[in-house]
Order: C-alpha cells, then sequence, then structure tokens
C-alpha cells in the first residue's frame, strides 16, 4: 500500500469507521436531531458547528486536491449558516460525508512524490502536513462532538 492510500484509509477511517480509536463522525452523528445538532452547551460551539468547521478546512483541502486553488480562511470556518430543519441538518452531514468519500478517494490517487511537495504554497507546508493534519483536526472535533453529545443526552434522560 502506498503511502498515500495509507493516509487516505486513516482518513476515511475517521469519517467512517474502522479506525483504531473505534470512533467515527458516521456513527456519532447517527440520530443526532438538527435541534441536538443546533442545542448550545454551556459556551460550547454546537454539534452541527463542529460538523461545519470539520468539512470546511476537509471542503479547502479536497478543492486542492481536485486542482482549483486554495480559497479558505480560518476565520469563516465557524460561519455555520442557519440549521433551521432537519433538512437542512441533513444536507450538512451528506455534503460532509460525501466529500469526504471524495476526498479520500482523490488522496488515494496521488503519488507518493506529491505528499513531499508544497500544498498550494510553500507557507502552508507539504501535502503530508496537510493531510495529516487534517485527520488530527477531525479527530480533536469529533471528541468534542462525543463528549456534547453525552451531555445532550445525559441532560434530556
Amino acid at each position: 500500500m502506498t503511502l498515500a492510500a495509507q493516509i487516505a484509509k486513516h482518513f476515511r477511517e475517521v469519517h467512517f469507521g474502522g479506525n483504531w480509536t473505534d470512533v467515527n463522525l458516521k456513527d456519532t452523528l447517527e440520530g443526532i436531531s438538527w435541534k441536538e445538532a443546533t442545542t448550545s452547551i454551556y459556551s460550547l460551539n454546537t454539534i452541527a458547528t463542529l460538523v461545519f468547521h470539520i468539512h470546511y478546512y476537509v471542503g479547502a483541502i479536497l478543492d486542492v486536491l481536485e486542482g482549483k486553488p486554495l480559497d479558505a480562511s480560518d476565520k469563516l470556518s465557524f460561519n455555520l449558516p442557519p440549521i433551521l430543519s432537519q433538512d437542512d441538518w441533513q444536507q450538512l452531514t451528506e455534503k460532509t460525508f460525501t466529500d469526504a468519500q471524495k476526498f479520500s478517494d482523490l488522496l488515494e490517487k496521488l503519488p507518493d512524490s506529491k505528499l513531499w511537495e508544497d500544498f498550494s504554497e510553500s507557507k502552508y507546508g507539504m501535502y503530508h502536513r496537510n493531510m495529516l493534519g487534517v485527520i488530527e483536526h477531525c479527530h480533536y472535533h469529533l471528541g468534542q462532538i462525543v463528549l456534547i453529545k453525552k451531555i445532550l443526552l445525559q441532560e434530556h434522560s
């Protein structure tokens, strides 16, 4: 297995399952209603905001993998459009998982030599750094989502 394929496997696993931690985004979001996803607990981000934030960076890197320019700004990464219905929530999660699959498919096909090239611009480091970074980012916020979900379920039982 190539290094790029191995990294793609890790990316896929944090989204769809089978990783070492046995926690993934798809299973964690299963059964969460739009009202739960948009419920604010203490001063924490909502689950919906965190899903949007995770996807924001995946989407930005996906654009580059598709040959488009990098067009993202950290200050926009939490700008979740309003989620006012179950349909809105479903659209966000479906887009998140559709793009995650596209991302992992494109990453898997990268030649390993590409991993050692600059990602978009040298100030962003190499592809390798960005691919591992987005996986770490997903795990970090997935942990937050898991905790928020537990709090929500505890408060509603």
